[in-house]
């Protein structure tokens, strides 16, 4: 049980811990201290222990956090063991990476569906995944009640489709458009932009300071 609300820079980073837990129990590694498990991520063993407070008390002092049972534990606050499904909204060179490529079983996700206009795609599988035409987004979902679309459509048509899956009861919504929606009943669904560019330039702009410090 969540003792307060939780801060978005500890959502952005239970992901993170549950990826780093899941290597070491990958690795054979049974227990990890608080420091151990900062050291290697980069934090302190104060920030972590903050970071889980959040959510329960977890670890016993002198033996640290069992990995398996940590990383349970933070793959349930995620929300990975419910069953949730998700429709990709276009399904040209992004989508068809993401179908092909992006393991979403392994994140709790179920890929049901994908949809498009192009006739040289619709009707064909890609990765297992049927692709159906746009035309037919609502009465899929109604028979499909879907959790998450992803929207890797073009951004002059991202927002009249994002409104139709609010309206047809999705809850959240994967944008990788580069574009900013805006909709009527923006409050019923959660959103999360991913704009590559926006990190490409952060990079961009960590290299220039680190040379101008070297200047």
């Amino acid at each position: 049980m969540r003792k307060q609300k939780v801060s978005s820079a500890v959502i952005r980073r239970l992901p993170r811990y549950y990826r780093h837990l899941n290597d070491l129990f990958q690795a054979g590694t049974v227990r990890i201290s608080s420091n151990a498990l900062g050291s290697s991520m980069g934090l302190t063993a104060s920030q972590i222990r903050q970071d889980l407070s959040c959510f329960g008390e977890f670890g016993q002092q002198g033996y640290g956090y069992n990995v398996e049972k940590l990383r349970g534990e933070i793959s349930d606050i995620l929300g990975m063991n419910r069953s949730h499904t998700a429709v990709i909204l276009g399904a040209g060179n992004l989508g068809r990476a993401l179908i092909e490529n992006f393991h979403f079983e392994k994140n709790g996700f179920q890929l049901t569906a994908a949809f498009d206009v192009h006739p040289d795609i619709v009707g064909s599988t890609i990765g297992g995944v049927t692709i159906r035409h746009t035309d037919t987004l609502e009465a899929y979902l109604a028979e499909h009640p879907t959790s998450v679309g992803v929207l890797t459509v073009p951004g002059r048509v991202a927002n009249g489709l994002a409104e139709r899956l609010v309206a047809a009861g999705v809850k959240g919504i994967w944008n990788f458009t580069n574009i900013e929606l805006s909709l009527a009943d923006g409050d019923n669904v959660i959103i999360e932009d991913v704009h590559f560019a926006d990190s490409l330039l952060a990079l961009s702009y960590m290299i220039s300071d680190a040379d101008d410090a070297r200047e």
